[in-house]
């Protein structure tokens, strides 16, 4: 039990993470009804703009300079990508039925791993990213707090907030929810839907270029396979908390983190199950609850809430 402080943080830390990556999925589904299964790839894609800005930087740049210009670059390079797939892979298909957008995203997202594998220098082995030096922050004997979990545990709340009051207060906050609500009544009353879409197609991958910058730093390291499995985290996280609910995408993504970093820590010391514990259950444990929690309340952790979709 001496360890349970440090793995509550952890979990935290790669919930947030997940939270990140999961707003992606549910605000895009809160205005199209879809499934966006290449939102992955954008996240991976976000971290190799944010490595190409930390290549292009002059040697021994100090990393606090350096966190805020990969930042924008990793989400110039997602936001470009996700806004080109909706405009040129999902519009077309908008009036389809939903198993032909479904069946886009998937080979969307096939097709993005291999452009990076196969047109990145280098991308087909581990790309190193840069790290925090520094000695982690001591709380207290039983709780350390790495710099890198520190940096997404700060963040993750602050883009958070900074969503929710967008969402609320500004015009184009208030045009999503009326988009999300009844699209054809919104662009009735002025609003440009397809701008709206876009917008929200850009947001979520900004948040995902926040996350892979953030995920590199933990790691040390990225790679062009490493939205695949996220992003099915990710989008787990997104249902658990109530698709389309963007505070239910962070609480989902949180629940999720945690249960990983308990069930890593504790599953093999109950008695018999010492096989199903350790890291390579971790991602078995996470859809066991996922299944669990969608038979006791289907509609997710938080629910539906037509005014919070966005």
């Amino acid at each position: 039990m001496n360890e349970l402080p440090q793995q509550l943080a952890n979990g935290l830390a790669l919930g947030a993470l997940y939270g990140l990556i999961a707003i992606g999925y549910t605000m895009v589904y809160g205005i199209v009804q879809l499934i966006n299964f290449a939102h992955g790839e954008i996240f991976m894609i976000g971290g190799f703009g944010a490595l190409t800005i930390y290549i292009w930087l002059p040697s021994g740049v100090s990393l606090l300079v350096a966190i805020p210009l990969m930042i924008i670059g990793g989400a110039i390079a997602s936001v470009a990508v996700a806004t080109a797939a909706e405009r040129f892979a999902y519009r077309p298909l908008r009036g389809a039925p939903r198993l032909a957008p479904l069946i886009t995203a998937i080979g969307l997202s096939i097709a993005l791993q291999q452009i990076v594998w196969g047109f990145y220098p280098d991308a087909k082995k581990h790309k190193s990213f840069p790290e925090f030096s520094g000695d982690a922050f001591k709380i207290t004997d039983d709780l350390l707090i790495q710099r890198a979990d520190a940096f997404v545990l700060v963040l993750a709340p602050l883009c958070m907030l900074a969503l929710g009051f967008f969402v609320s207060k500004s015009r184009s906050g208030r045009a999503m929810q009326a988009t999300a609500q009844d699209p054809d009544t919104a662009k009735l009353m002025g609003v440009n839907t397809d701008r709206i879409i876009v917008m929200a197609f850009a947001i979520g991958a900004a948040f995902a270029a926040v996350a892979a910058v953030a995920y590199g730093l933990d790691k040390g390291q990225i790679n062009f396979e490493m939205g695949f499995i996220l992003g099915l985290k990710a989008f787990t996280a997104a249902v658990l908390g109530g698709i389309g609910n963007i505070y239910g995408a962070m609480v989902g993504g949180v629940v999720l983190g945690l249960a990983e970093s308990l069930s890593i820590a504790y599953i093999e010391e109950i008695p018999g199950m010492h096989q199903l514990g350790g890291g390579a259950w971790s991602n078995v444990w996470a859809f066991v609850l996922l299944i669990v929690v969608l038979l006791v309340r289907p509609q997710g952790l938080l629910g539906e809430r037509v005014a919070d979709r966005a």
